[in-house]
């Protein structure tokens, strides 16, 4: 009676186990089954397959397998990873797949920056023996010192940035300070085109030489030129003109507008 008790116990358990390790799509189809035996044959159906099915998983995995190449973005980690994740679904079908193949299939697809560590390998150890860790960390390490070479690379490449930035930095300054000295009240030689002594010839406003941006004529800036000021007087006479049109329009509508005198007659529909 006691054995009975304990074989129906370890029934109940493994019904148990098997109901909390599926999802819950997966068990609203075994729940109606009545032994944990059956249960597993079910799910061995469903999953597993027969033979023809495994057979056929296996293929696709091996032609998954066959048409991985590393990326130029990828790392040999990831990339590693990727084949042995393969490799692993491919044993839990029951199908032998061995180390070796993953070696092989990592050395001949690769990029071409690691020639230099396939040809040390070849040079120091016979590729038929060779593990996968091996070849693992002499291309992981070869990737690494890559790595920081560029990062010093690149910690050159922002240092010359930051001093080209600080030299033209340094010659915006050097230019202002020298136009600075053009402020000053220092005294010059007469000009000989506006006879002022406080600005040198070069930097005269009535250089025959210079043209002026606002009227493009010669003997002149547009700082000093008669047309631009012309041109901002019309601008503000136009502007008080349309200012005054505008009041003028207000004040004739509302002169216009005739009070209303009419009478509302409430016919007490309403009510």
């Amino acid at each position: 009676m006691k054995i009975h008790k304990e074989k129906k116990i370890k029934k109940a358990k493994a019904k148990s186990c098997l109901f909390a390790c599926v999802s819950q799509n997966v068990f609203t189809r075994i729940m109606t089954l009545k032994s944990a035996k059956a249960i597993w044959y079910y799910l061995k159906e469903e999953y597993a397959g027969d033979e023809r099915i495994r057979s056929m998983q296996v293929l696709n995995l091996m032609r998954e397998f066959e048409i991985q190449r590393m990326k130029e973005t990828e790392t040999i980690k990831q990339y590693s990873d990727k084949l042995l994740g393969i490799a692993n679904k491919v044993r839990l079908l029951g199908t032998q797949f061995l180390d070796s193949r993953i070696v092989e299939k990592i050395l001949v697809t690769i990029p071409e920056r690691y020639e230099a560590s396939i040809a040390a390998l070849e040079n120091t150890k016979d590729l038929s023996k060779i593990t996968l860790a091996e070849v693992l960390h002499a291309l992981q390490a070869l990737e690494q010192r890559r790595l920081m070479r560029e990062e010093g690379s690149m910690e050159g490449v922002y240092l010359a940035k930051w001093k080209n930035k600080n030299s033209g930095k340094n010659k915006k300054k050097e230019l202002f300070q020298e136009n600075s000295q053009y402020n000053n009240t220092q005294i010059f030689p007469p000009c000989p085109y506006c006879k002022k002594t406080n600005h040198p010839q070069q930097r005269c406003w009535w250089r025959p030489d210079v043209k002026c941006d606002n009227c493009e004529k010669l003997g002149h800036l547009k700082h000093v030129c008669k047309s631009h000021e012309q041109q901002e007087e019309a601008n503000i006479v136009e502007d008080q003109q349309k200012e005054e049109e505008e009041e003028l329009l207000s004040m004739s509508c509302f002169m216009t507008k005739k009070p209303s005198k009419g009478w509302i007659i409430d016919s007490g529909w309403l009510y």
